[in-house]
């Protein structure tokens, strides 16, 4: 193997590869969209408008109106219509102009493009692909938001990197040295990995070779538990199922202590940013309250972690866009795994709506 930019040829760069749109994509919380307001978003580059009707329910249009272009996010909800707010134009639920004030109904021009738009345990999703697909591939659930026995907090934040990157990151355990601040010296052993043709998964444990657990970390994997013979003391699973990501973990057998589920929604047309959604559900203990009593410190831990693998993620793209290229040696055979599923699903960059999959082909 090459390790040097002028070795062999590489491939398809999966930093020019854009997400597929023919899935569902998060692009704000339930509580950010009041009943009778707007929300302008963007996804890959193209404005969208979040409203929310008299009814309650979510819609999704392009943010720009068809008479002078100007945001529709600007404008006034009326019922379950969007109308302009320059000149009072009225767009329905599926982006229809119904009304031009000053025309009259016989003489509507062209609307507006629609998207696809539900709810799911608190994030409103759109489906910017072919609306054919959008009901079958609805994501049911996050993670463990919607579980009593877990307690849950958002994750959120804006990431200047390829999608690409972040599933990397997460897949990558061996990155644990970037943590040592936080956790001491681990060492992450791969014990398997799995994959098909649009997932993969990982299996780690690890062992603390310097420094000592944080408080942070000792409330996420309760550790009071003793071991159980034959069962690894910590096992941690990481599933990249197109697009999204899960990561969980198990001490002693049982239920997961840590569930993560996470979606990266692309923002510019060159998708080298994106906009991280997320939920982190820890298992509450027996003890009433004590998970309560622990929380500022999981959220202290959990928050240092990530504004760390966000650091070193954005230095990742930056020295992609100073190279030209991906030039990424990539060793760790679980990666490798990785990449592969992400060129397989996604599409280039300058085909984004015009290449399927072939699994979305057959079905179309």
């Amino acid at each position: 193997m090459s390790f040097t930019p002028n070795g062999p040829a590489r491939g398809p760069d999966l930093r020019r590869t854009a997400t597929h749109p023919d899935f569902w994509y998060p692009l704000a919380w339930s509580q950010d969209v009041k009943p009778g307001k707007t929300l302008a978003r963007r996804f890959a580059g193209e404005p969208v408008v979040l409203f929310r009707g008299k009814s309650g329910q979510i819609f999704a249009l392009e943010d720009r109106c068809a008479h002078r272009q100007v945001p529709l996010s600007l404008g006034v909800v009326d019922g379950e219509t969007l109308k302009c707010g320059y000149h009072g134009w009225a767009y329905n639920c599926a982006g229809k102009c119904i009304d031009v004030p000053y025309l009259g109904r016989e003489r509507l021009p062209n609307g507006v493009r629609s998207y696809p738009a539900r709810e799911v345990d608190g994030l409103i999703f759109i489906f910017p692909g072919h609306a054919s697909l959008a009901a079958a591939r609805a994501p049911a659930m996050l993670g463990s938001k919607a579980n009593s026995r877990y307690k849950t907090r958002q994750l959120n934040r804006e990431v200047d990197c390829h999608y690409s990157f972040m599933h990397e990151n997460l897949f990558d355990m061996n990155h644990q040295f970037l943590h040592r601040s936080l956790m001491g010296t681990i060492k992450a052993t791969c014990l398997g990995r799995r994959q098909g043709e649009d997932w993969c998964e990982v299996d780690y444990t690890f062992t603390r070779t310097a420094g000592s657990q944080s408080l942070g970390e000792a409330a996420i994997l309760n550790v009071m538990r003793a071991p159980q013979d034959g069962v690894n003391a910590d096992l941690m699973t990481i599933r990249t199922g197109y697009p999204y990501q899960n990561l969980r973990v198990w001490v002693n057998g049982g239920d997961p202590v840590l569930d993560v589920w996470l979606g990266y929604t692309p923002l510019d047309k060159e998708q080298r940013r994106n906009r991280t959604f997320g939920y982190l559900s820890v298992k509450k203990p027996k003890i009433p309250g004590l998970i309560n009593a622990a929380w500022p410190f999981i959220t202290w831990f959990t928050e240092g972690i990530f504004t760390q693998d966000k650091h070193i993620v954005e230095q990742e793209q930056k020295a992609h866009d100073a190279q030209g290229a991906d030039w990424n040696n990539e060793v760790f055979p679980a990666v490798r795994d990785l990449r592969a599923v992400l060129l397989r699903c996604g599409v280039p960059m300058d085909g984004v709506m015009e290449i399927p999959m072939p699994s979305i082909a057959a079905a179309e």
